[in-house]
This record gives C-alpha cells, sequence and structure tokens, in this order.
C-alpha cells in the first residue's frame, strides 16, 4: 500500500478553475502582477485545481526536505509552486530550490510567467523552455534533469489527430526508449507519463493528473501494462464530479511509487478535490486490475460491482443463450452496392432478383425498438438507400451491365472484398436476423426487432434467435434490454473508443448480460400496455425516462432487489457511461 498523507486541509478554498485540458498547458501570457498564491487559489487561477495540486505535491514531496521534483510540462506552474510550497513547510530554503525543482514546458511565455510566480512566493526552480520529449534522460548525453525524487503534473491531452508530425514521432520513440511501443492512436498524455517515469529514482514517485480513459480506451493498454510491471505500488483516485469546469474529459489521479511490479492497485473515491486531503487510508480498497483488456470495472465502487454481481447472477444470461450473434454482408465498397429507389429504377433492377430489401448503412435509422416494414417504406421514399445490390444465381452479368459500369468506373471491383470473390458484383448472402444490434453506439447498445425482414450490412451485428424462441423474445427484448444491468455489463465488456463510441465485436456482444427468459416474460406482461408509450418515448429519444422505468419492473417488481442495490446500479451505469462519454450525464432528455 502507499502511504497516506497525514496534512492538515489548507486554511483557503480553490474555486473551480477553466481548463485547457487540451493543450495542458498556458498559452497565452498571464499577468502575474500582484497574483500571490493566496490570491491565485481564490481567483482559481491555475488549469489545474489548487488543491490537486497541493495534494499530489504533498504526497510526492513527502516528508522529506531533499526532495526533488520535476513537471515535465510546468504550464502556469500550478504543481511547481505547490510543490516549493510544501518544501518550506519542511523548512526547506529558497536557495536550495533551484536544485530540488525542476520545470519543463513548450512555450517560453509559461516558462517566463512561472519564474515571476515563482519568484512572487519567495520559490524558485530550474525551468527549461523546449520539447520535453527532447529532454534526454538522466544519464544520457546532454541531459540537464537529474533523477528525481518525485514526478508531478498534469501532462497535456492531445488527441491523435492534432498529435502529430514531428511531436508525435520524438514521443513515440521516447516512450519507446522506455520499452513502451505506442499505437499510432495514443493521445500525447500516454508518452508524456511514459517518458517522466525514466527521470525517477528507483523509490521514486509519480503523481499526475490523467485523462479517466486510460482505463477504457484501446490505445493505452501498453500503458496499463506498463504500470502493473513498471510499479510496486499504485493509487487511482476517482472523482465523482468533472474536476475542470471547462473540460468534457474526466480526470483521475494516478500515484506510483517503487519499481518491480504489482498486483493490484489501490482505490479511492471522492467528490472533487476538496475531499482529498480528507481521504484516510482506510477509505481506500484493493482490486486487481485485469490480466489484459480494459480496466473499466476499477471505475466502479465495490458496492456498486456487488450490485452488478447480484443482480446479474439472479435476473441475467448471456446474450448468445438467446441466439447467434452475426456480421452483417461486407460488401466491399456501400456506396455501389448499396441503392436508392431512384438508382435502382433508373437501371432497370429488379426486386428479389437483382436487389433485395435491405437496412441503410449505419444505425441512425433505429430509432425505436422496432423496424418495420412502414419504417423501411418511409426510408426508401426519403431518398435513403433500402436496396442492396445482390443478384440471385443464374443472373448473367450482361443483365446488370449498364450498373457494373458504374462500379467499375469507380474502381469497385478493384476493392479488395470486391476482387478476392468468385463474382466481384454478387455480395455473399447473410441470413435475415431476427434482431438488428448496433455494435457501434454512442449513448448505450441497442437491439431492435426486424420486423420488416429485411438485410442489413456490416455496420450493424445481427441476431438470429433459437428455434422454437418465443415471439415475446423477439418483441420485448430491445426494451427490456433498457435496464442498468445490461447497460452496465456493455460497458464493461464493450470497448472505448475516440469520441466516446462504445464497440462491441460478435464475441462480446455474446456475452453482454440481458434478461433471462423468466424475467422477460414476467417483465413483458407488466409491461405489455405501456409497451406502445415506451416505444414512443424512445423514438422521441427519451431513453433515461424508459430506463427508470424499465429498471423498476426488472430490478424492483421482478427480481425483488433492495433499492441500494438499483441505486447502486443506476449510479454504476451513469458513471461508466458518463466517463466513455467524456462528460456528465444527466437526466434531460438525450438523443441515443
Amino acid at each position: 500500500m502507499i502511504e497516506p498523507i497525514a496534512s492538515p486541509r489548507p486554511p483557503s478554498t480553490v474555486a473551480d478553475m477553466a481548463t485547457n485540458q487540451r493543450t495542458g498547458t498556458a498559452d497565452v501570457q498571464l499577468s502575474t502582477e500582484g497574483w500571490t498564491l493566496d490570491s491565485r487559489r481564490q481567483r482559481g487561477a491555475f488549469f489545474t485545481p489548487y488543491s490537486i495540486a497541493q495534494y499530489l505535491a504533498q504526497w510526492a514531496v513527502g516528508d522529506d526536505p531533499n526532495a526533488s521534483v520535476l513537471d515535465p510540462t510546468c504550464g502556469e506552474a500550478a504543481f511547481l509552486l505547490a510543490a516549493a510550497e510544501r518544501l518550506r513547510t519542511l523548512g526547506t530554503n529558497r536557495s536550495s530550490m533551484s536544485a530540488q525543482i525542476f520545470g519543463v514546458d513548450l512555450h517560453e511565455a509559461s516558462v517566463q510567467n512561472a519564474k515571476q510566480l515563482l519568484n512572487a512566493e519567495d520559490a524558485d526552480a530550474t525551468l527549461l523552455p523546449g520539447d520535453f520529449f527532447e529532454q534526454p534522460p538522466p544519464g544520457a548525453p546532454g541531459s540537464r534533469v537529474p533523477q528525481v525524487d518525485a514526478v508531478l503534473g498534469n501532462p497535456p491531452y492531445v488527441r491523435f489527430q492534432a498529435h502529430s508530425g514531428d511531436s508525435r514521432r520524438r514521443s513515440a520513440a521516447a516512450a519507446l526508449a522506455q520499452g513502451v511501443r505506442l499505437p499510432g492512436t495514443a493521445s500525447s498524455w500516454a508518452a508524456t507519463l511514459v517518458h517522466a517515469a525514466a527521470f525517477l529514482k528507483p523509490t521514486g514517485r509519480l503523481a499526475m493528473v490523467v485523462p479517466a480513459e486510460l482505463l477504457t480506451v484501446g490505445y493505452a493498454e501498453p500503458i496499463r501494462q506498463w504500470l502493473k510491471s513498471r510499479f510496486a505500488n499504485v493509487r487511482l483516485i476517482f472523482f465523482e464530479r468533472l474536476q475542470f469546469e471547462d473540460a468534457i474529459e474526466k480526470v483521475i489521479l494516478l500515484i506510483a511509487s517503487g519499481t518491480g511490479g504489482c498486483d493490484s492497485f489501490s482505490l479511492g473515491y471522492v467528490e472533487d478535490a476538496e475531499d482529498l486531503l480528507g481521504l484516510h487510508p482506510l477509505d481506500l480498497t484493493a482490486r486487481a486490475p485485469a490480466g489484459n483488456g480494459k480496466w473499466t470495472d476499477l471505475l466502479l465502487t465495490v458496492g456498486e460491482m456487488s450490485a452488478f454481481r447480484r443482480a446479474t447472477a439472479s435476473g441475467a444470461q448471456a446474450l448468445s443463450e438467446y441466439g447467434t450473434i452475426e456480421l452483417g454482408t461486407v460488401t466491399g465498397a456501400n456506396g455501389f452496392f448499396c441503392l436508392t429507389e431512384e438508382t435502382r429504377q433508373r437501371y432497370g433492377l429488379q426486386p428479389d432478383r437483382h436487389v433485395i430489401k435491405a437496412l441503410p448503412p449505419g444505425s441512425r435509422h433505429l430509432t425505436a425498438p422496432s423496424f418495420t416494414r412502414v419504417s423501411w417504406n418511409a426510408l426508401r421514399d426519403a431518398g435513403e438507400r433500402v436496396w442492396m445490390l445482390r443478384p440471385q444465381e443464374g443472373v448473367t452479368e450482361d443483365e446488370i451491365a449498364e450498373y457494373l459500369e458504374v462500379g467499375i468506373a469507380e474502381g469497385v471491383n478493384f476493392n479488395y472484398k470486391c476482387r478476392v470473390r468468385a463474382t466481384w458484383w454478387r455480395p455473399p448472402a447473410v441470413r435475415i436476423p431476427d434482431l438488428y444490434f448496433t455494435y457501434m453506439s454512442h449513448r448505450y447498445p441497442r437491439l431492435v426487432e426486424n420486423q420488416a425482414k429485411v438485410a442489413y450490412v456490416n455496420s450493424l451485428h445481427g441476431l438470429r434467435l433459437q428455434e422454437g424462441t418465443a415471439p415475446v423474445v423477439a418483441r420485448f427484448l430491445p426494451l427490456l434490454c433498457l435496464n442498468s444491468m445490461t447497460m452496465v455489463g456493455a460497458e464493461l465488456q464493450g470497448r472505448s473508443y475516440g469520441g466516446g463510441i462504445l464497440k462491441m465485436e460478435p464475441r462480446e456482444a455474446a456475452t453482454l448480460p440481458v434478461p433471462k427468459p423468466a424475467v422477460l416474460q414476467a417483465a413483458a406482461e407488466i409491461l405489455h400496455d405501456k409497451k406502445s408509450r415506451l416505444d414512443r418515448q424512445l423514438k422521441a429519444g427519451e431513453w433515461l425516462a424508459v430506463t427508470k422505468t424499465v429498471d423498476k419492473v426488472i430490478l424492483g417488481d421482478v427480481l425483488n432487489l433492495p433499492e441500494s442495490t438499483r441505486a447502486d446500479l443506476w449510479q454504476a451505469s451513469r458513471k461508466l457511461r458518463s466517463s466513455r462519454l467524456g462528460a456528465a450525464d444527466d437526466d434531460s432528455t438525450v438523443r441515443s
């Protein structure tokens, strides 16, 4: 276990500050005249709330007046000021601080402001302008920073789309030098974290603000494995509320020390930054992270995980127990193989001979629990791509030559999936599913009954129910999957991608916990007369209200779970969803 901080709460409070969390550093010159530490606290004049910087600095410095500290992206100097404040309380003189406190920042203006702010607080530091990834680690030629006792800060958060060119190459090389190979989709903070650890003494401490996506996104997998193997102790502190007023990213505090690897982490949960110094060692829980894959479950408290296990044990089964999850048709070029009614008529393509009815690519058309013939007709009349080119056996190339010339002119026949087929213009046949499954989802994954009995492409999955399955399953499963138990399962088992998209491959969708038949039947009987109204609410985007209704029926009326368990599941669902989306969840009407 990492030793706790035994420090009193500071006498003044810190207002929440609007942050530039996407750059992590100040990129405009600040006016520092008359800005004492107390006045900056009162104004909230830090991109990082000062109480977070203070908490991390107190832990990182500990009780050692000779401790050395590095902030690799020092920005507006919040962490340097907090470190200096901690050292001063331990009796460290200003004359010693320049050999103990180090800061690096890409922006010259930020470095100059940091100097002024430190000077105003009778503190000092060695400040280096430039790219942190160009700073060689201790012992390497040209190194300007020694091994330090602590690294702390809030590394820049720049998504891979903007983190490119020479900057990306330098950051990737710096991480690789520490044995961590980052994928091209990694955001900037990941490499900063790894390179910063190269400056630590073997017994040193790392104390950083990092995005909560550390636990959930695919590109952070090398970082997750590195944390387990690099440090002897790891603590993660989770916030119930957003800590940066104008940011959409949720953050966690990563606190690590020692070397040699660890099997479990210490987890703490607080409402916000002001509660940090009241966090007691007994409030921490030990959890073992997964051997590989994401660590989304670490975002949940022991009570929330217990509620999820209790609900699934009594009322759920895997989705695969209802049927088979299958990929949609892989056409190789949806823009060519999926046609509008106008295009079909122009080229004389005959239904059920040359083309078949299909759901247009994507899932935006699925706004209700059922996709009906009326729904398909409406999309057809609106000019959507509701036909799929899928000539029946026996149809010759000459018969549809005019339309095939369009594809050849576009080079469709040279696309890989078309090129490897025996007949490039005849996509493989995929059986019509009983239900669609939105494997790329925003708010939550959905099941939609395929009442129209039309085909689909691989922008969706399909669920074919087992022979003899009762009709009530196809009718009610889409609605009854809108419960907190199933939603938590989706967050735990799916994969989070950029922009908060939740992706579930067939094997992950197969394990989704959904109401088992007896629970589904009982809930369907209760909701039978309300289904039309609930369907209308879903189509209107009132999915949170529907979830509350379904929760009451499944978790309360049918499973008889205690109110506290139901509340924990509701909270867990919202917490995981808002963490993935990078924004607080609320009860307002939101489209799914």
